[in-house]
């Protein structure tokens, strides 16, 4: 039984009681969210030892991690290290995006050592394996897609990103419409490259119900991925984005009848003052439907610095709707990831959704805020670093620059604006040490 199911039912499974714990929200509203499909909580009942969280309405907004090996650089050590420092940091689920080495071996060491859910994208592991076999992805067969789909959901992974939208109809769209990028989706392009070739329809599109039936089984959660998402500011809001998701929309309903957990992923490159009206186009057209965003990143011209690019976008998008953002690290359009860029990239998500909370009203999401700043005014300053979204970082800040007077910082020395007007209004604290 799934999650959606178990809520249709009145039952309380443990991953709503993990979700409960953690959230400010009642059992009638979670067990009512879930129900619908506005809130998604991906747990396969595969997953052992899985720290189950909720995605959507009126829950916290969540971030994600992508690790994984390319066929360049095949370090599955590395990416265990990776996947430790996004959970440690508090990503709230981890993608393995691996393209080379034993991409089975890499997907159930990563799954073996994952607290959270993790997701995948089965078309990459469907295209490795096509090509070793027939020398050729246009040649792979529609049951060696599901195979590989069904071996990952009896493995226990917890949601993964299916091409569903990238159909024969989007893809006249995207012929005619004179992209600059035309599709950045590896996923997408792996669709596209199928179809073309074999002049036929998208098997995820064609074949759904087969989907349906693999994720029923193990409650797996379909996020709905765009394929022909915006890979620069100028195909942002365009025709092809914006047909494949109505195709979504109409995908999503067809889960939610069968009592499957649906995300959608939505953008990729958009500008700041489209981002809201992209947030709102999704929730109308997928019926409040979780949403999770990649970035959006608001310009093209940052390589090195698109974790910043992301979380000014993420954190716009948080507040227009956004349930889900994947984060974006320095690396992005450049290189793999390291260890360091995956740690600014869950920061930096991490910040944009906390401030997305706060624009939008989520009850509780300011007290964090204002206890930073009630110890700020008290010179607390193990408080603070505490507090502090990244505690290491700022405890290894306040070392290096130690001023004499340990009440203050380097900043402002013995002109604290704190310190000396706390001194005017409250003499009788003063009074009070002496």
């Amino acid at each position: 039984m799934t999650q959606m199911l178990a809520a249709r039912r009145g039952e309380v499974t443990p991953a709503m009681e993990q979700v409960l714990a953690a959230e400010n929200i009642t059992t009638t509203d979670l067990l009512a969210g879930v129900a619908a499909g506005t809130i998604a909580i991906p747990a396969n009942r595969n997953h052992r030892e899985l720290t189950a969280y909720g995605i959507g309405k009126g829950l916290k907004v969540k971030i994600n991690a992508n690790i994984g090996t390319s066929s360049d650089a095949s370090d599955l050590q590395g990416e265990l290290a990776k996947l430790k420092t996004a959970v440690d940091y508090g990503a709230h689920a981890v993608m393995d995006l691996s393209t080379g080495g034993d991409l089975d071996e890499v997907m159930k060491a990563i799954l073996s050592h994952c607290p959270v859910p993790l997701g995948t994208v089965p078309i990459y592991r469907v295209a490795q394996e096509g090509v070793a076999r027939h020398g050729f992805f246009g040649d792979v067969t529609v049951d060696e897609m599901f195979a590989v789909i069904e071996r990952q959901a009896r493995l226990g992974v917890d949601f993964m990103t299916i091409h569903c939208g990238v159909n024969l109809r989007t893809l006249e769209s995207l012929k005619e419409c004179g992209r600059v990028t035309d599709v950045v989706s590896r996923g997408g392009a792996f669709m596209v490259e199928w179809m073309v070739y074999n002049e036929r329809e998208n098997p995820f599109y064609q074949y759904y119900d087969r989907l349906l039936e693999i994720a029923l089984e193990h409650d797996v959660t379909l996020s709905l991925g765009d394929g022909l998402r915006p890979g620069c500011l100028a195909d942002a809001s365009d025709r092809p984005q914006l047909q494949e998701l109505i195709f979504l929309g109409e995908l999503t309903d067809r889960a939610r009848q069968a009592g499957v957990q649906v995300m959608i992923e939505g953008p990729g490159h958009v500008p700041l003052n489209q981002i809201a009206t992209n947030m709102q186009i999704q929730k109308s057209i997928c019926r409040e439907a979780p949403f999770y965003v990649l970035g959006p990143l608001v310009t093209d011209v940052a390589p090195g610095y698109d974790h910043i690019t992301a979380a000014i976008g993420g954190a716009v998008a948080a507040a227009a709707g956004a349930d889900f953002l994947c984060y974006v690290t320095p690396a992005e359009h450049l290189c793999l990831p390291t260890v360091e860029d995956v740690r600014e990239g869950v920061i930096a998500s991490l910040i944009a959704a906390h401030a997305g909370d706060i624009a939008r009203g989520l009850p509780g999401a300011l007290d964090w805020d204002r206890q930073m700043a009630e110890k700020r005014k008290q010179l607390d300053w193990q408080g603070q670093i505490e507090l502090a979204i990244d505690p290491a970082k700022a405890r290894s800040r306040r070392r290096e620059s130690l001023p004499a007077d340990e009440e203050v910082c380097t900043m402002c020395g013995e002109f604290c604006a704190i310190k000396k007007v706390d001194a005017y209004l409250h003499p009788e604290k003063k009074k009070a040490a002496s």
